[in-house]
């Protein structure tokens, strides 16, 4: 996707002196108040457990890493990859998938609460960073990227889905495989010899041994996550080269109104990441600690909810805003995604 081919953004601006419309939107990102707080906001475990494991921040910027290498190796836009993966995740509210669950029960009757619809809610009302216009008036890619998340359409009916887009999903996916191993190794709640009942682990093993001797434990958890981490992107460059090459799309627009992604691992191995995706599942996502540390933070997310729609007077003025406008439990849905994991557990101990 070439920048000169934009579709634009909702309200007119200018075209800027030395940046490209993709440029813009990574600064714009990355200079939002929703960017910031990512750096505290829950990945998979909680700042309690110590300072070694990804935040939803460096996961966001492992995910752009990856991306980048990507695109710049398929010769995509890599302006806008950079873009849309830094704003993948920006929509997610404190305590990760946890407090989505819960802001999802709490505003069922509402219309839910999903990160990725949120994230555009931050990129078109909640952020308020311009004087001439709400949000931060994003490149159209941009939002038609991140609503092609939250609507979970087939690229047809999402209007497209960009080989950018693609990039940053598959890319999304490789980043959490690996690095939510190596966390949960680092935390101690699975042995690396655990991690071999995955076939693409176990290759990654056996490639870092072949490749270092006289390793230490913590040497070789390092280099059999860097091993994985090739074994992946490796994939995704080969496969995706293949299906370009036999699809050959002559512009941006037909390479994303294909119905299968043409940026996507092999068969093969995404079935690979699945069996390790299905093992992180059982003991880790649904580890005693994880579960324990999810129902203490959705209890103090539900009780400040039902709190604040019942007295919603000490909300900031522009989520009393909202409330007169789209509704109390709207509004009271929007402060409580806006909070860092700090921010919520501090004002739930005051008792607000």
């Amino acid at each position: 996707m070439h920048g000169r081919d934009t579709a634009g953004r909702v309200h007119d601006e200018p075209t800027h002196a030395y940046r490209s419309p993709y440029q813009r939107d990574r600064d714009r990102i990355v200079h939002s108040s929703a960017f910031r707080r990512l750096a505290h906001k829950t990945q998979v475990f909680t700042g309690t457990m110590g300072d070694y494991h990804r935040s939803r921040l460096t996961h966001t910027l492992e995910v752009a890493s990856i991306a980048r290498t990507v695109g710049r190796t398929l010769g995509l836009n890599e302006d806008l990859i950079e873009a849309l993966a830094l704003a993948h995740d920006i929509g997610h509210p404190p305590f990760g998938h946890a407090g989505e669950d819960i802001l999802n029960e709490c505003l069922a009757e509402h219309g839910g609460f999903n990160h990725n619809r949120q994230a555009l809610r931050i990129f078109e009302v909640l952020e308020t960073r311009y004087p001439d216009f709400p949000g931060l008036n994003l490149s159209r890619e941009i939002l038609a990227g991140q609503q092609s998340r939250s609507d979970k359409l087939r690229p047809v009916d999402a209007g497209g889905r960009l080989l950018e887009v693609q990039a940053v999903d598959s890319a999304d996916s490789i980043a959490y495989n690996a690095h939510d191993a190596d966390d949960a190794v680092e935390l101690g709640m699975i042995d690396v010899n655990e991690l071999d009942a995955s076939s693409i682990w176990r290759l990654a093993s056996v490639n870092a041994r072949r490749r270092y001797a006289n390793l230490d434990a913590h040497q070789f958890r390092r280099a059999a996550v860097h091993e994985l981490l090739d074994l992946f992107i490796g994939d995704l460059i080969k496969a995706s080269r293949q299906r370009l090459a036999e699809v050959n799309p002559s512009n941006a627009l037909l390479a994303a109104f294909q119905p299968h992604a043409l940026i996507a691992s092999s068969p093969e191995l995404a079935e690979q990441k699945m069996e390790l995706q299905r093992l992180l599942f059982e003991r880790v996502y649904r580890h005693p600690i994880v579960l324990d540390q999810r129902a203490r933070a959705g209890a103090a997310l539900r009780e400040m909810f039902a709190q604040y729609v019942a007295d919603p007077a000490p909300l900031p003025r522009r989520f009393l805003a909202i409330a007169e406008s789209e509704g109390v439990h709207r509004a009271v849905g929007d402060y409580l995604a806006c909070m860092t994991d700090h921010a919520a557990l501090e004002e739930h101990s005051r008792g607000i």
